[in-house]
């Protein structure tokens, strides 16, 4: 056996061994997890993620609640999306799908949650955040948290405000961020408001000249805080103080901080899957996979012998990489996730019978047992190559449109079955050449010359 053929076992079985490693077990040590840095920290896991036709769960739509004729921007979109997402993450609904859909749609698919009416609470209260100044001569009755306001927000710029309107002075896309602390000086509760650098001119004039008036904070058009402007803020950053204890204060940085959207949004509809229906699901699709490859292993077995071994132990092995790719980027799997991967699966054999069947044109036109080997891989690659490509190709194109219509189950075709079509072209080309130069090794030109049968001639 040579050094090059040692070498590629070699990589071949370490590679096994780690995707059987961390495949298999049901349970992996923390310190594993960590290493995992390209994930989100608070969601680091080697568990496999079902999507929602799998798992169950809730997909809500919400659409951009402002006049039609109201140009939206891609970006006003995508940060409300991102907003979404975060306000979702921070009450604890895990592994969550935010995606816009054309220009004023956004999809939430919430996989395995169990209270569905939760879950639209929460999205429902992802609203518009203003900050507004109260009418003058307000009492401390429309100053109370929770009192429901009419702000000038969408008036038009120069408008009148009308009699008892709150008029609104900056918006959340305003906002850099917010979060609780506590005072160094008095031991209580605050929280800190940043505004963004292009925003911090127009909060410091209007501080300057609003000194010992209250500004509003209204989520909603519900008040959240009506703090008392005490000095000038040149800067941009703000605190806010008085009366918190350090829940109240947490709760009001999340509100402020993943409440403000650039756009109000309302739920348009919203559909609840059961868990019943998804575990019937993977039943069924683990099932037809099992049987599928049993079949594929058992034909290459009996028609292509000895180079049908080969295939089917690096069959065996693109399954591993696979199942091991899908639990280290994540990717969440769904039934089209499923279908796109046994698809995958049987253009790896298809690509072993282009090698295999120019195996045997080379060794039946005189070549010897080695060189034919070579031959066969050598000029099968193009082939391979090429139907590779274009199925990546189609894959990419499959991704785009996907993700241009939010179509979350088209990119997990997609992804799927690109993934499987790159770890082919490295199970085909390099994992079966280097189980077939092994068996050709072991056994020898002379016996598999007696034997033909072995490789199928």
């Amino acid at each position: 056996m040579s050094k090059k053929t040692t070498t590629s076992l070699a990589l071949v079985l370490v590679l096994a061994a780690v995707a059987l490693y961390l495949v298999v077990p049901p349970a992996h040590p923390e310190w594993l997890r960590r290493l995992l840095v390209w994930q989100p920290e608070s969601a680091r896991s080697l568990d496999f993620r079902l999507g929602l036709d799998l798992q169950g769960g809730l997909q809500v739509l919400m659409v951009a609640d402002v006049p039609s004729e109201q140009a939206l921007t891609a970006e006003t979109m995508r940060a409300a999306a991102q907003i979404v997402e975060g306000r979702v993450n921070a009450l604890g609904l895990s592994e969550p799908v935010v995606q816009v859909q054309g220009t004023r749609r956004i999809i939430v698919e919430l996989p395995g949650i169990a209270d569905p009416e939760q879950a639209i609470d929460t999205i429902r209260d992802t609203a518009l955040l203003e900050f507004a100044e109260p009418p003058v001569g307000s009492g401390d009755a429309a100053l109370e948290p929770g009192t429901i306001v009419s702000t000038t927000y969408g008036m038009g710029e120069g408008s009148v405000t009308p009699p008892g309107y709150y008029k609104t002075v900056l918006i959340g896309d305003a906002l850099d961020s917010a979060f609780s602390t506590i005072d160094d000086r008095s031991g209580q509760p605050l929280v800190i408001v940043r505004f963004k650098t292009a925003d911090t001119q127009l909060f410091y004039e209007y501080t300057s000249g609003n000194i010992g008036r209250p500004l509003c904070m209204v989520l909603d058009k519900t008040i959240l805080s009506c703090p008392t402007i005490r000095d000038a803020i040149p800067n941009g950053e703000a605190q806010i103080s008085g009366g918190f204890t350090s829940d109240s204060a947490q709760q009001l940085a999340i509100q402020l901080r993943y409440g403000a959207l650039p756009v109000p949004l309302r739920i348009e509809s919203y559909r609840a899957i059961g868990p019943s229906l998804g575990a019937q699901s993977v039943e069924k699709s683990i099932r037809a996979g099992v049987v599928g490859l049993i079949v594929v292993f058992l034909f290459m077995l009996i028609y292509y012998r000895l180079n049908g071994l080969a295939a089917d132990l690096a069959l065996a092995l693109y399954v591993l990489l696979n199942l091991l790719l899908y639990k280290l980027l994540p990717v969440t799997m769904t039934l089209p996730g499923i279908a796109g991967f046994l698809l995958s699966a049987g253009m790896a054999v298809d690509a072993n019978i282009l090698v295999f069947e120019r195996m045997k044109e080379e060794l039946r036109h005189g070549r010897s047992l080695e060189r034919g080997a070579e031959a066969g891989f050598s000029r099968a690659w193009t082939s391979v190559r090429d139907s590779n490509l274009a199925t990546l190709l189609t894959c990419g194109i499959l991704w785009f449109f996907g993700n241009a219509f939010a179509a979350s189950l088209v990119k997990g075709f997609a992804l799927t079955l690109a993934l499987g079509t790159l770890i082919n072209m490295f199970t085909a080309l390099v994992v079966t050449r280097t189980f077939v130069r092994l068996a050709l090794g072991l056994l020898g030109e002379e016996r598999v010359r007696r034997h033909p049968w072995l490789l199928g001639i």
